[in-house]
């Protein structure tokens, strides 16, 4: 027999299965509307991720191409650059080549300018060497030594400072020398000599004073007549011949004409030979042939005539010079130069 159940439970049963059914369906649709809502917000986040990548590659793209542009002119600056740094490479190796040029050149000039100063120096000492030691003319070697000196200060160089020092000790010895004008000297000598010819000989005759007339002696205006004025004339003409002297010294002796210019050449040649020892600084030679032209002078020539008194006073006043000295040598000064440019040509300092 067939069990029935009562409608009411069977309605039940059945509302029961469809609330469970449209609760199933209200979940299944309440998850799949959040499922469609995710998808739709993924989709939207997505599509705004893929826009603001779109837009972000955009912009790099952009940034690339406009990094590539500033790549390419920095390139391109970088080769100009490059070019312009080669240029003045090439100027600068230019002008250092021309420094060195001109460097060489101006060492080349600055030993020649020293050589030829010098070798001006050098030329300048040995003339005032060569005039110390033949003519004792103190006087134009210090004044070539200070040239010498105003040459090198001039240059003011300070590897001329050994010579100057060397130029400068001989300065002082020059210095110290007593100053004797030999070539005032030699020019009083050369007078004498031209004054010998017209020194009067001491046997000459001297031309009869009005004043010293013989007081028998008429005048022409008082003789009366022709026989007492020519009596007269011939009595003063015959007392003319005969003179009558008083002398303290010997008489002098007589010359011949021929005699009286052997002995004015002779008493040349004693002056001229004074000269040369002067000269060579012979002071016993000099002071023999003055004392021997002093006796020619006082025996030979009328001392009493002006002439042959200054003439004499003159010789006696020269032949009291004295040179008895030894003059010192420029050697420290030649040799210094020498030396210099003998280390300048071996190139040692």
């Amino acid at each position: 027999m067939n069990e029935t159940t009562p409608p009411s439970a069977t309605d039940e049963a059945g509302q029961a299965r469809r609330r469970r059914r449209l609760a199933s369906g209200a979940l299944f649709a309440v998850l799949v509307l959040a499922m469609a809502y995710g998808w739709y917000d993924a989709r939207s986040r997505i599509g705004a991720t893929q826009d603001e990548v779109a837009r972000r590659l955009h912009e790099i793209e952009a940034e690339s191409r406009e990094a590539k542009l500033l790549a390419r002119q920095a390139q391109e600056t970088m080769r100009e650059a490059q070019g312009k740094i080669a240029v003045l490479e090439g100027k600068l190796a230019e002008s250092q080549s021309q420094q060195l040029a001109l460097e060489s050149l101006y060492q080349e000039l600055s030993r020649n300018r020293d050589e030829w100063a010098l070798a001006e120096i050098e030329q300048v000492l040995t003339i005032a060497a060569q005039q110390l030691q033949l003519s004792s003319n103190v006087r134009a070697a210090l004044l070539a030594l200070q040239l010498a000196e105003s040459r090198l200060a001039r240059s003011d160089r300070p590897q001329f400072i050994p010579v100057r020092k060397a130029i400068a000790r001989d300065i002082e010895r020059l210095r110290a020398v007593p100053l004797i004008d030999v070539a005032g000297v030699s020019l009083k000598l050369d007078g004498l000599v031209a004054a010998v010819d017209s020194l009067p000989l001491a046997f000459d005759e001297r031309a009869s004073d009005p004043a010293k007339a013989p007081k028998g002696a008429a005048r022409p205006d008082l003789q009366e007549g022709f026989l007492q004025r020519f009596g007269a004339e011939v009595w003063g003409e015959l007392k003319s011949l005969i003179r009558i002297r008083s002398v303290d010294a010997p008489e002098p002796p007589l010359l011949a004409p021929s005699q009286a210019y052997f002995l004015r050449e002779n008493l040349k040649l004693r002056l001229l030979n004074a000269r040369l020892a002067l000269a060579m600084r012979d002071e016993a030679g000099f002071r023999e042939d003055m004392r021997v032209a002093q006796a020619w002078v006082a025996r030979y020539f009328d001392a009493r005539s002006k002439p042959a008194g200054a003439f004499a006073a003159q010789v006696k006043q020269l032949g009291a010079t004295s040179f008895a000295f030894e003059l010192p040598t420029l050697a420290e000064s030649l040799e210094a130069v020498r030396g210099f440019k003998a280390r300048r040509e071996r190139g040692t300092p």
